[in-house]
């Protein structure tokens, strides 16, 4: 790490609510010797509407990202402070910044984050979903091939899924989704901190019971899916074959079942069995 560098400080800014910006990052908004913004103007009307001083902004955004990393670098090897600031939220989770924070790291330029809002954590605080494990997808592709593609690595994945999409493309969206995922609880997240904050619920088949206008910034959660379609069917009919080998009682050997997959319930698995098992004991 090189004493003499500047630091490239990773600031979180409000999703909607002013008061969400911390007394750390308005400190180092204004202390920073410059602030790298996806949008200047936005950022400009940020730091005004919370009343801070503009120290001067760089541009940073998808486009431009790779052109701007030789000046930023620069600007940090001669010991000046960068602020890094998304439109919204937290920077990098499916916004720019990705090829500077990794360009700092191997140039042995200090990094430092300063946490605060991000969509993705507030959707699945409040969406009573199961939090854990999840997986944040970013923004769904346009296209129904790439929106399979999308989805398809975690249909057997016992995942929560959180991603964006915008507003006229949801139900097309949630229409792969379904065929892909299958039938899942989900929730809709709009608007987050701010004045119309609404959360939701509802079931992945019936994703075409939602509002037909549906206005500001949306982040949708998907919920791991339901018990009986976590483990393949024809997985778990292995198993069962495998344990009933044992000679143990038909109770016994699906409770053996259960443990070995992990979800689900014995009474579940005892059900199947008597299509597999012949004359299972009844005990």
């Amino acid at each position: 790490m090189s004493s003499n560098s500047g630091i490239l400080w990773v600031v979180a800014t409000p999703l909607g609510n002013l008061g969400d910006l911390s007394p750390r990052a308005r400190e180092t908004l204004t202390g920073a010797h410059r602030i790298l913004a996806e949008d200047t103007r936005r950022a400009g009307l940020l730091l005004a509407r919370c009343g801070l001083r503009s120290p001067g902004f760089l541009s940073l955004h998808e486009h431009n990202e790779e052109k701007r990393l030789p000046l930023a670098l620069v600007l940090l090897k001669k010991g000046l402070n960068l602020a890094l600031i998304s439109d919204a939220g937290t920077p990098l989770l499916a916004d720019p910044g990705y090829r500077l924070v990794r360009a700092c790291r191997k140039e042995g330029i200090r990094v430092s984050p300063l946490p605060g809002p991000s969509a993705p954590a507030a959707a699945l605080s409040a969406c009573g979903i199961a939090p854990v494990p999840f997986a944040f997808l970013g923004f769904a592709p346009r296209k129904d091939s790439d929106r399979e593609a999308f989805f398809a690595p975690y249909a057997r994945l016992c995942l929560s899924l959180v991603f964006f999409e915008r507003k006229n493309r949801i139900r097309d969206c949630l229409l792969i989704a379904l065929r892909v995922l299958g039938k899942r609880e989900a929730c809709l997240a709009r608007e987050m901190t701010k004045t119309h904050e609404e959360f939701i619920p509802f079931s992945l088949e019936d994703f075409a019971s939602l509002p037909q206008d549906l206005p500001g910034e949306i982040t949708l959660i998907i919920g791991p899916p339901q018990d009986e379609e976590r483990v393949p069917p024809e997985d778990l009919d292995r198993l069962i074959e495998e344990e009933a080998k044992a000679g143990l009682g038909a109770r016994e050997t699906a409770k053996r079942v259960r443990k070995r997959v992990g979800k689900g319930t014995a009474r579940e698995i005892y059900r199947r069995m008597q299509n597999l098992v012949p004359n299972p004991d009844s005990e």
